[in-house]
């Protein structure tokens, strides 16, 4: 573990609701429909859905030879550790299809579902970092995110969702594939 503002206690059990930020992306198959399972299985599995973000059609970050992706935020109310959420989050990628390939962290993808931010939580751990490391630097995350959650702090940069997608250096091409109202 680091020095970050984390316990152990944080990680591992909790045992009151936190507001987990989730952003989902893919595009490899009928990935709306995949975005669908996976809500149904966050609910099941994670907590309650309090918000969605429209589905948003990205140009790929990366690795730019490949298909569009499909991205969406989410926000979940959820009584699990971060550790635990994270679990649940990589035991439904891999009940849709999802094989993560450590030498390809590009590659295209059925589904990826990553947490962007656990509350106001700081974690900084081998397998986990929270608030997601590379967020504020990526189209296809801040505008989803700024939809639904615009005045959201970045817990370790200190900024606003709507000031953080104002400065991004990221120029990609993000539109609206399905618009999602509530």
């Amino acid at each position: 573990m680091s020095d970050h503002n984390c316990t152990f206690a944080t990680i591992f059990s909790f045992d009151s609701m936190v507001n987990l930020f989730l952003g989902l992306g893919g595009n490899v198959g009928n990935v709306s429909e995949k975005f669908k399972i996976a809500l149904d299985e966050i609910v099941k599995n994670i907590g309650r859905v309090i918000a969605k973000s429209s589905i948003y059609k990205t140009e790929p970050w990366g690795n730019k030879n490949q298909g569009f992706f499909l991205n969406q935020v989410v926000e979940v109310e959820t009584t699990l550790a971060a550790e635990n959420a994270l679990k649940r989050t990589l035991e439904i990628e891999r009940l849709l299809g999802r094989n993560r390939d450590k030498n390809n962290q590009f590659a295209a993808r059925t589904i990826d579902i990553d947490i962007l931010f656990y509350g106001n939580e700081i974690i900084g751990g081998a397998d986990l970092v929270i608030p997601h490391p590379r967020l504020h630097l990526r189209n296809f995350v801040l505008t989803p995110l700024f939809e639904i959650a615009p005045e959201f702090l970045h817990p370790s940069l200190n900024r606003k969702i709507k000031d953080l997608i104002k400065d991004n250096p990221d120029k990609s091409d993000v539109k609206i594939f399905e618009k999602i109202s509530g």
